[in-house]
């Protein structure tokens, strides 16, 4: 098992890790709480969907043992896991944004710091698919007042979970960061991983939305409260560029 990493705050603490639950990505959270010289409570919790709603399966009231008397209560319901016939098969959901497009994006300076500077970019990004469907690989070249930028993504569609993972890598460092893993629901695509910025454990959450056949918009956001807060520190906005006749 990964390891839980947090913190406490106000005498509560919070600790989160992402790992995997019948198959399927998750979110996990242990929470360590109502504090007291000789009792405390413990509950252990994991979410479906980026930390929006949390689904309780463990609770332990813990109480000091003095001398031979030991009083503790846990209750632990497993959850019911999904049917997964009756989930959405996925694989095609990336083929809106095969092709070639005209990027527009602006990138947050020094996240989670209280910064407000935003940079701007242009740039082009080409999709191409692979597998039938089944995976896509993004190269994008952008330019802007802060300098040259590419990036590569690979995405890749997991049948026995129905989730995507989206691998992606810049240029400077020529390595990948953790994948992003989620699904799209009615057409509107979140990703979520567990990653570290500036030695502190974080949350990451990517957004595909406003999809039409010639547009879509992309935003990363950051939570350093266990997905309580989200700060956007990129913004995409790609048009589809259309072949000459």
């Amino acid at each position: 098992m990964k390891p839980m990493i947090g913190e406490f705050k106000n005498g509560r603490g919070e600790f989160f890790f992402q790992e995997k639950l019948n198959g399927r990505a998750m979110f996990f959270r242990s929470v360590i709480s109502d504090i007291m010289p000789d009792s405390c409570r413990f509950e252990d919790a994991f979410s479906d969907d980026g930390g929006k709603t949390w689904k309780v399966k463990g609770i332990a009231l813990d109480t000091r043992v003095k001398g031979e008397s030991l009083q503790q209560n846990s209750h632990a319901p497993k959850p019911t896991p999904k049917n997964a016939s009756t989930e959405h098969d996925g694989q095609r959901d990336f083929d809106f944004e095969i092709g070639t497009w005209k990027t527009h994006l602006w990138r947050l300076v020094d996240p989670l710091t209280g910064s407000t500077k935003w940079v701007e970019y242009e740039g082009t990004s080409i999709v191409r698919k692979i597998w039938d469907g089944r995976g896509n690989l993004v190269e994008l070249v952008a330019d802007g007042p802060a300098g040259h930028f590419e990036g590569l993504n690979l995405r890749l569609y997991n049948p026995q979970s129905r989730q995507w993972s989206l691998n992606f890598a810049g240029s400077k460092s020529g390595a990948l960061s953790p994948p992003t893993i989620g699904e799209f629901k009615e057409g509107h695509g979140e990703f979520f991983s567990q990653e570290t910025l500036n030695d502190r454990a974080i949350l990451v959450r990517f957004v595909i939305s406003d999809i039409t056949p010639d547009s879509c918009r992309f935003e990363q956001a950051f939570s350093d409260d266990g997905g309580k807060t989200w700060e956007v520190n990129w913004i995409a906005i790609d048009t589809r560029v259309k072949r000459e006749a």
